[in-house]
């Protein structure tokens, strides 16, 4: 992997962590069209992408962070279930190795096809509930659980955490602000975790320190760069995606994974196959 394909899978990783895009999905799709497998990726980069998305949510929401430390702890509580479905689902996935099967050059295009149609569908079907009713729910388990089992699906690429968090909130008739707020620090478990996870995973095997080993200054400009682009376009995301929330207007995110499913499709038979 070079140097620019690195900033630019950071630039990719932090946009779509927070737009209802799938990261996931786009940076499988990305690693399609640069002809590099996910063993090709170093370990440590690839988090290090994840905690640089993280960085941008406690920037952001480092208030709210706070407060979910003062008496009488409901929305941390809420936080805690929501983030249990996630937690259950990421362990499957990772024993039953459900991305390799899933992204496996073979089958990548048309699982990504689906599953971003899957999450445009969704968006464009949220829009037109949200702008014909006024949700007033505020965050209890009626809301946050959705939320959280939305959460849990989106371990599939091609399916958005942000997106499919927001939608579930918000089809449960809960503010929109405060769906915004909950969807955005919900990452927070679910990176950390699975940055913690990872780490020590490859500290044990030694598939980091061998990465480091083999890849040199280049992988450690790779992940200078990759972790700063994530962070600052994750931060743009998340100040974009705040406004677009409030006025509930999911359209283009539609119109666009649709396009997005076409030219998987077109890719899958005419080049990720080739």
């Amino acid at each position: 992997m070079e140097i620019w394909q690195a900033v630019i899978l950071g630039l990719v990783q932090g946009l779509t962590e927070f737009l209802p895009v799938s990261s996931s999905g786009h940076i499988a799709f990305f690693q399609g069209i640069f002809g590099i497998s996910g063993d090709d990726i170093a370990l440590f980069f690839m988090i290090l992408l994840h905690l640089g998305t993280l960085v941008a949510v406690v920037i952001v929401f480092w208030r709210d962070i706070l407060d979910l430390f003062k008496k009488p702890f409901k929305t941390l509580g809420l936080l805690v279930l929501a983030t249990i479905p996630a937690g259950i689902t990421g362990i499957l996935v990772e024993v039953l190795d459900l991305d390799g099967i899933l992204l496996a050059r073979s089958a990548m295009g048309i699982v990504l096809a689906v599953f971003f149609l899957v999450t445009a569908t969704v968006l464009f079907i949220t829009e037109r509930i949200a702008k014909s009713r006024d949700n007033e729910l505020p965050l209890c388990l009626k809301t946050t659980l959705p939320m959280g089992l939305a959460q849990a699906l989106a371990v599939l690429p091609g399916i958005s955490r942000s997106g499919s968090t927001i939608c579930a909130g918000t089809i449960a008739g809960c503010k929109r602000d405060e769906v915004a707020k909950f969807s955005f620090m919900m990452s927070i478990p679910v990176i950390l975790g699975s940055f913690l996870v990872e780490l020590v995973l490859g500290l044990h095997s030694g598939e980091i320190q061998q990465s480091f080993s083999a890849g040199g200054a280049t992988l450690g400009w790779s992940v200078a760069l990759g972790f700063i682009v994530s962070a600052v376009s994750g931060l743009f995301a998340i100040k974009v995606m705040l406004k677009i929330i409030a006025k509930a207007n999911y359209k283009w995110f539609s119109l666009y994974l649709v396009l997005m499913s076409v030219t998987c499709l077109i890719l899958h038979f005419t080049y990720f196959n080739v």
